[in-house]
């Protein structure tokens, strides 16, 4: 099975840059990566218009879009589960999630400023934060508490965000942790 490490934040975190940069640098590598998004509001729609848009429309349960380059599949199904979808994702090294903040598996959790750092109150298994020094500092030092009792050491990794070769070599060393 793959490791599993998801990147965690709110709106405007940086996380999905920084996510995107780790994939692009892991790829380059010649690890092989897929990432589950967390779409909490139901936003993701099909472009307007397209074709695949008026099957799903039409009420089709699959779409599949086989083009040159890729396969995209939109599947319309009730209650699927973060682990239900891990388990279709065995043939990968490593897992990006993003978002399922109440998810069990570990958490870079990700925030620019001191408001976003409460997004640690919400994490559990943080296993890094990736946030300015001066706001992680304070934020962890303070949140100390609270994330030992949520299984995460008070003194995890912290990482600047521009550090994204510090955080895909951390996460290479946590996919390798996981697989041992």
């Amino acid at each position: 099975m793959a490791a599993v490490i998801g990147f965690a934040g709110f709106s405007g975190s940086g996380k999905t840059t920084l996510a995107t940069q780790v994939v692009g640098l892991l790829r380059g590598r010649g690890v092989r990566v897929a990432v589950i998004k967390h779409d909490g509001h139901g936003h993701y729609k099909e472009a307007e218009g397209s074709d695949s848009a008026q099957y799903i429309s039409a009420g089709a349960q699959q779409v599949v879009v086989v083009s040159p380059g890729a396969v995209v599949t939109y599947e319309a199904r009730a209650g699927v589960t973060l682990d239900e979808q891990l388990q279709r994702m065995e043939d990968f090294d490593v897992v990006l999630v993003e978002g399922f903040k109440g998810g069990a598996h570990a958490k870079i959790a990700v925030f620019r400023d001191a408001e976003q750092a409460e997004v640690l109150e919400r994490l559990v298994n943080v296993a890094a934060v990736v946030a300015p020094a001066e706001v992680a500092a304070v934020a962890v030092e303070a949140l100390g508490g609270a994330m030992e009792a949520n299984s995460a050491a008070a003194d995890v990794p912290v990482f600047d965000p521009d550090d994204v070769p510090g955080v895909a070599d951390f996460v290479m060393q946590f996919a390798g942790q996981i697989r041992e």
